[in-house]
């Protein structure tokens, strides 16, 4: 199979490609293209201004991922830029000419007319261009121009929610975070507990200290709130949270006499325990499942829970490394059409056998299986089965589909399932649909200037349904050509509904 890869989905070689497109913000910007082959001076190649658009951020392409160059965004207001690039008030031309004298001395602005052709200075213009850029900026009306010709808010989006304190990367808790739930007790036993990994980054047993306020913690919260906790677990489930919530509290006196002893190897494991303890008790408190998908995806199959996968891939040409079995949680709670597609296929044995397809240092990708059709075939209809763009924004109480939420103007919304995580799993697609995706997939595997977390472009734009909780590091090390021995369901297989592959079966 040859095939041409690009972010999103692939498509056999000889399909036109997008020519590319630039992330728009809704200030006059400036788009420095920087080389990164040289990392101690990089280079200027390319400087251009960018007229005023509409608000952040309009659109994202495959060209945003060039393999030898960076590309930064920079919001600069136009008068930070006109002082950086100044031009004649006479000739209107950038005109950066070093002054005659001393070597070193600072250049300064030139004009490029004759003085027989030069004009006089206007403070007119100086006041009329300073009031320009103070609307620009502020949005407020200038110049005796009615109100409703100015935007309502700021043209300067408010990025703040976009980074708003350190992100969440780890995949556990990016999960747990992601329930249905609202109970204040669980998550003040939940948060120490993830505070112990920031203070193990302290060196020596010096971290041991910090480890010992996030134990203390813990535990006051459990012992506070534990009535709290268990008046929230579903009923079905009450005695089981019981049986947890016991197991935590031994697991924590044992985790603080590890302290004690200055065992800093045996914390991680211990902390790591006590968050699946928590974890499974958030899980308790989800009773049933929280919406109704709408009519038109209702038929198809649907993760209404979460699903756990082994999936072992045989890896070539590392001596090191013969093969190995990645866990993946995959969250229907947050995606049951895009979870259950996938496990529907996994049911099918669609992925097993299957080539990692693209594998560039930014996201290994797989799911197009050989032949022209670049998804997978329904047995019952002979076509391509696809699936819509499915997401959902922090705070709602069911996901959004078609439309991407740049689409839907929702600029400042957050995803429940953001790219954050080393090993994010979501669907490919065509660029220009936002319905298209099918079976192939993609983990996402660092960030990049693009791709920060908290404030990434690929949020809202591509949907996440699950992460590698287990040897996620080892992604790095799959190359195209590795294979998909298999990939197996290790639990909640009951929660797919309408699964497809058992029709065929019966068939």
């Amino acid at each position: 199979m040859n095939t041409s890869l690009f972010f999103g989905k692939e498509r056999k070689k000889g399909k036109k490609k997008n020519p590319g497109s630039v992330l728009l913000i809704g200030v006059p910007l400036i788009h420095i293209s920087v080389s990164s082959t040289n990392r101690h001076l990089p280079r200027l190649i390319h400087l251009t201004k960018t007229p005023l658009l509409p608000p952040f951020p309009t659109s994202t392409s495959t060209s945003l991922f060039p393999s030898r160059q960076s590309h930064f965004i920079l919001l600069l207001p136009s008068m930070a830029a006109a002082l950086a690039f100044p031009t004649c008030c006479c000739c209107r031309r950038p005109s950066l000419r070093p002054s005659a004298g001393r070597r070193g001395r600072r250049p300064v602005a030139r004009c490029a007319l004759p003085s027989s052709e030069k004009n006089s200075f206007s403070w007119k213009e100086c006041a009329i261009s300073v009031a320009l850029s103070a609307g620009l900026i502020t949005g407020a009306p200038t110049l005796g121009w009615p109100a409703h010709a100015s935007p309502l808010e700021p043209v300067i989006p408010d990025v703040s929610v976009l980074i708003s304190g350190p992100p969440i990367k780890d995949p556990g808790a990016l999960l747990r975070y992601a329930l249905p739930i609202d109970n204040k007790a669980v998550r003040e036993v939940q948060k120490p507990l993830e505070d112990i990994t920031d203070s193990l980054k302290i060196a020596g047993v010096r971290a041991l200290d910090s480890v010992e306020r996030n134990v203390r913690q813990a535990s006051r919260a459990l012992s506070n709130g534990r009535n709290l906790i268990l008046g929230g677990l579903a009923e079905s489930k009450r005695a089981n949270g019981e049986e947890l919530l016991d197991k935590l509290a031994v697991g924590l006196d044992e985790l603080q006499r590890i302290v004690e002893d200055r065992n800093r190897d045996a914390v991680a494991p211990k902390q790591k325990e006590l968050l699946q303890y928590v974890g499974t008790v958030e899980e308790d408190m989800v009773d049933g499942f929280p919406y109704e998908v709408p009519e038109e995806y209702s038929s198809m199959p649907l993760l209404k829970g979460r699903a756990t996968v082994d999936m072992k891939v045989k890896i070539k040409d590392n001596p090191n490394l013969e093969d190995c079995v990645f866990r993946i949680v995959l969250d229907g709670y947050n995606a049951p059409v895009t979870a259950g597609n996938f496990l529907d296929l996994v049911e099918r044995k669609f992925y097993d056998g299957m080539e990692i397809q693209r594998a560039d240092g930014f996201v290994v990708q797989t799911g197009d299986p050989e032949g022209p059709a670049e998804g997978f075939i329904d047995p019952s209809t002979g076509k391509v089965r696809t699936i819509p763009l499915e997401l959902m924004v922090d705070g709602d109480k069911a996901p959004v589909y078609g439309e991407t939420l740049e689409e839907l103007g929702r600029y400042k919304a957050q995803t429940k399932l953001p790219f954050n995580a080393f090993g994010t799993m979501a669907m490919a697609r065509d660029e220009f649909d936002d319905n298209s995706a099918s079976s192939q997939i993609f983990w996402l595997l660092k960030e990049s200037e693009l791709t920060p977390s908290n404030a990434n472009i690929l949020d809202g734009r591509y949907a996440v349904f699950g992460y590698v909780t287990e040897n996620e590091d080892y992604l790095a090390d799959l190359k195209v050509g590795d294979v998909i021995e298999s990939i197996q369901v290790v639990s909640g297989l009951d929660n797919l509904a309408n699964p497809s592959y058992k029709i065929s079966c019966e068939e």
